[in-house]
């Protein structure tokens, strides 16, 4: 494969570098994989009853499928309280590591879904005040789902005291704005946060009454007679009422507005992977809502100090928030010693922002970045194969593709995506000359060398193929963890740094940005459901400490707090990649497994909190109230 970096310098500053590269895939796999690699043979006893687990939880779902009822959360309690009796008659003792890893898991899961109930009804209660008729539409649903007896007079009636209820919010709503008006920063933002949720209920209120009258409508005549009126009327109510939230409470701009649409047009978030509670816009208003390299379409919901707690409780992480914080100030100190070195090899001194804008320029001319995402694939393959770091199966290496990413979607991914396809984020022609520019200079030679194996092999690509393949129930029934989804392609990066896969002033420049990103990953998001941040002061921060384009950093904070991803998982990448790191060294040490078959026994375990592999990998002795003891050392990179 050959080697471009080395010309990098020559080329940059004043003029585009333009290598040269072949687009086609190696006929030959970069590692053969056994007949059986891809067949998975493991046996846990709990399978079976997570399975069912699944199952049953799916079926109260959809049938109790309005989340604010309390219907369905004291259904779904009782489900949890249950099957929490139940683990307890199974004979723990008896079962081998994996079933005992997956009881933990299971009985993990409960405890955090019944925590996450408990969550969602002090949020609710937040907002309660804006929507005191959502009960009426609750009820009226909950009687067609049971199939009671329509009243259609009756309902009419209902329906026309629903609109004055409707009316008379919006206009408390509006005499509580007037009395309230200005606050200080992270007190417009509170008040946005809970406008935008309400506004969000409000919707989900008005599909669910939708949903009910067309149950209704037509094949009921005596129905339709008596209520098509003022179901129109209510109707509208919510419509205008959800639209008041969202604009004059939340401060969104509408999707159908012509000058937001056209600074930034509907655009999904790329891999999702975690959903949860860390909020995010009305899908009518955003990302639609945006202007390009504004920050003021950015709501979210934080969930403080507690809420994150339970959820580092659910993924096995024994630190608090400020101590994660510290941690990865801590390791921004050293990504900027590392920058000032870097600097200083490329004649620049200690001044490591300007040699970072230096870097920005190394990007290629419109078209060929495709070419290079290619080329950079196959060097990091042939990396892995020189230092025989993990088995690559030959069908992982033949079917990755390569796809272009809507204008629109860089937004909120402006940068690189991927897992089995490659989505790209390069310039398109209808683009502005600020966004081209700022496009190419965050998607330079340097980035990309850093990031394309983080997607691709060994990262995502192959991580996604394995987990397709063995234990991928455990995926399916607790919907995977970023700490190990991230951490993986996270641990990648520091495993290359170390191994010297950068190999020019360059390329580190290019890796350190990207190590500084998640660092502040960790700062900013954390600091936001703490309430300590603001939205368009995390935008700042990633501008001043880390050297982002500020239509990137936008778009960097509007996907992590959009609604696509949960509260944690911005900082589980570099958090998952340490635990995996440290995991690596203690195993190796023990000389249980070198590095490559380490790499191989991760992927097997799928997508699960990292604590419960290391105990599925060292046979650590496991009781059935198993709670998170690894205190992984924040210091296992030797900063």
């Amino acid at each position: 494969m050959t080697r471009h970096s080395k010309s990098w310098i020559a080329v940059a500053l004043l003029t585009i570098a333009q290598p040269q590269f072949a687009f086609q895939k190696p006929s030959t796999p970069v590692a053969s994989a056994n007949d059986l690699a891809d067949i998975d043979l493991s046996n846990s006893e709990m399978r079976p009853f997570i399975e069912a687990f699944v199952a049953d939880r799916g079926n109260l779902q959809r049938y109790y499928n309005v989340e604010s009822s309390a219907e369905t959360r004291d259904r779904l309690r009782r489900y949890y309280t249950d099957w929490s009796a139940r683990l307890t008659r199974l004979d723990f003792d008896k079962m081998s590591q994996d079933g005992k890893v997956d009881y933990v898991l299971l009985r993990n899961f409960i405890e955090h879904e019944v925590r996450k109930v408990d969550f969602e009804v002090k949020s609710e209660a937040e907002i309660s005040s804006y929507i005191p008729f959502a009960d009426t539409i609750i009820a009226i649903d909950a009687a067609r789902r049971k199939v009671q007896p329509m009243n259609a007079q009756a309902t009419a009636g209902t329906l026309a005291k629903l609109n004055t209820a409707i009316d008379a919010a919006q206009k408390a709503v509006e005499a509580q704005l007037r009395a309230n008006a200005g606050g200080d920063n992270l007190a417009i933002q509170k008040r946005r946060e809970i406008g935008s949720r309400a506004g969000r209920e409000v919707s989900a209120l008005h599909n669910t009454l939708r949903s009910w009258y067309t149950f209704y409508d037509a094949y009921d005549p005596l129905f339709t007679w008596w209520a098509e009126q003022p179901y129109q009327t209510v109707d509208a109510s919510l419509t205008k009422y959800e639209a008041f939230l969202m604009e004059r409470v939340a401060g969104l701009r509408p999707a159908a507005q012509p000058a937001a649409a056209a600074a930034a047009p509907t655009g999904g978030g790329g891999r999702g992977g975690g959903g949860g509670r860390g909020g995010g816009n009305n899908a009518n208003f955003t990302p639609a809502t945006a202007v390009a390299g504004s920050s003021d379409d950015i709501i979210g919901n934080p969930i403080g100090h507690d809420g994150l707690m339970s959820e580092l409780a659910f993924e096995m992480i024994p630190y608090t928030p400020e101590e994660l914080i510290g941690f990865a100030n801590k390791e921004f100190a050293w990504c900027e010693n590392e920058m000032k070195k870097a600097s200083r090899e490329m004649g620049m001194g200690d001044d490591w922002k300007a040699a970072l804008e230096k870097v920005k320029l190394m990007y290629v001319e419109p078209g060929k970045q495709p070419e290079v995402a290619l080329s950079l694939a196959h060097e990091a393959e042939k990396f892995l194969d020189d230092h025989n770091l993990v088995t690559v199966p030959a069908i992982a290496h033949e079917t990755w593709r390569m796809q272009m990413m809507p204008p629109a979607q860089q937004l909120v991914a402006p940068f690189f995506l991927g897992g089995e396809t490659l989505l790209v984020a390069f310039p398109t022609a209808n683009m502005t000359y600020e966004q081209k520019m700022t496009t190419l200079r965050g998607n330079s030679l340097p980035f990309s060398h850093a990031v394309v194996f983080h997607e691709l092999i060994p990262g995502h690509e192959l991580q996604g193929y394995m987990a397709a393949r063995y234990k991928s129930y455990r995926r399916t029934a607790f919907g995977g963890t970023p700490f190990l989804t991230e951490g993986w392609a996270l641990h990648w990066e520091l495993e290359m740094w170390d191994l010297g896969f950068h190999k020019t002033p360059e390329e580190r420049i290019g890796a350190l940005f990207w190590h500084m990103h998640r660092c502040a990953r960790i700062i900013f998001s954390l600091s936001f459901h703490l309430g300590k941040m603001t939205p368009r002061e995390c935008v700042d921060f990633l501008v001043d400490r880390v050297g982002f384009e500020r239509e990137n950093a936008a778009g960097e904070v509007r996907r992590s707090f959009g609604g696509g991803y949960g509260p944690l998982y911005q900082a589980a990448y570099l958090l998952g990649g340490i635990q995996i790191y440290a995991l690596q060294k203690e195993i190796v040490a023990s000389g249980k497994m070198n590095v490559h078959q380490f790499h191989d026994a991760i992927l097997k375990e799928n997508s699960i909190p990292i604590e419960m592999i290391r105990a599925a990998m060292t046979g650590q002795k496991l009781t059935r109230d198993y709670k998170t003891t690894w205190r992984f050392s924040t210091d296992t990179l030797g900063r």
